[in-house]
Parts: structure tokens; C-alpha cells; sequence
């Protein structure tokens, strides 16, 4: 059983990552609701993998997949971004994380995206 962190201040969203990972898949999942506190999360868990809103308070998520790359240069990091994000989105490439989704997206990307950064 693999093991993944999402990471968004909005609860729904949360939810609706959560529900299209265990449709179909043994996963433990591990939530948190800011970069500060998935940084520390991250530490503590060990996930296989890291789901990671850009926009949020206390520490966003460009700034926490940044600490947390440092942390673990493998770590598994996928970005969840807005339209209109792009260079956020490209500060977030450039630092290493595995792939990116856009909003609003699909069950079927947001898994492809997990086994994809999971299998490489």
C-alpha cells in the first residue's frame, strides 16, 4: 500500500482528490491544509507521494515543494494549479517537481499522474 500526502486549504478539493485515489486503489492518505504544515507532515510520514495546492496561506505550495525537495531531492511532488498560474507553475518545474494538474481535472488525471510520478 503506497502512502500519499494531499495538501490544499480547501477541504472539497482534499475530498475530491482523496475520492478519486481510493476509487480504485489501496492508498493511505495523509492530509494537510498549508505548506508549513506539509512540510512538517512530510518529514513525519514519509509519503510516496506529494498532491500540492500552489495558492495557499502561511506557506504556499511552490515554497513548500522547494523545502521539501531540499529535504528529499526524490521526493514525488504534484502540483495542483488554477489557470493562470503558469509562472508559479514553471518556478515549481524548475525546482523538480514530478508533473502538474490543472484545475478543473478529471479522476482519470489526477490517477494517471500519481502511477506515472509513482513508476518513474
Amino acid at each position: 500500500m503506497g502512502k500519499i500526502m494531499i495538501v490544499d486549504d480547501a477541504r472539497l478539493m482534499r475530498n475530491i482528490i482523496r475520492t478519486a485515489l481510493l476509487e480504485n486503489n489501496d492508498y493511505k492518505i495523509v492530509e494537510a491544509v498549508n505548506g508549513k504544515e506539509a512540510v512538517a507532515l512530510y518529514k513525519q510520514e514519509q509519503p510516496d507521494i506529494v498532491t500540492m495546492d500552489i495558492t495557499m496561506e502561511v506557506k504556499n505550495g511552490v515554497e513548500a515543494a522547494k523545502e521539501i525537495l531540499e529535504y528529499d531531492p526524490n521526493a514525488k511532488i504534484i502540483m495542483v494549479t488554477s489557470l493562470g498560474q503558469e509562472k508559479l507553475l514553471k518556478e515549481c518545474v524548475e525546482a523538480g517537481v514530478s508533473d502538474y494538474i490543472v484545475k478543473p481535472f478529471t479522476k482519470e488525471r489526477i490517477t494517471s499522474s500519481i502511477l506515472n510520478s509513482l513508476n518513474n
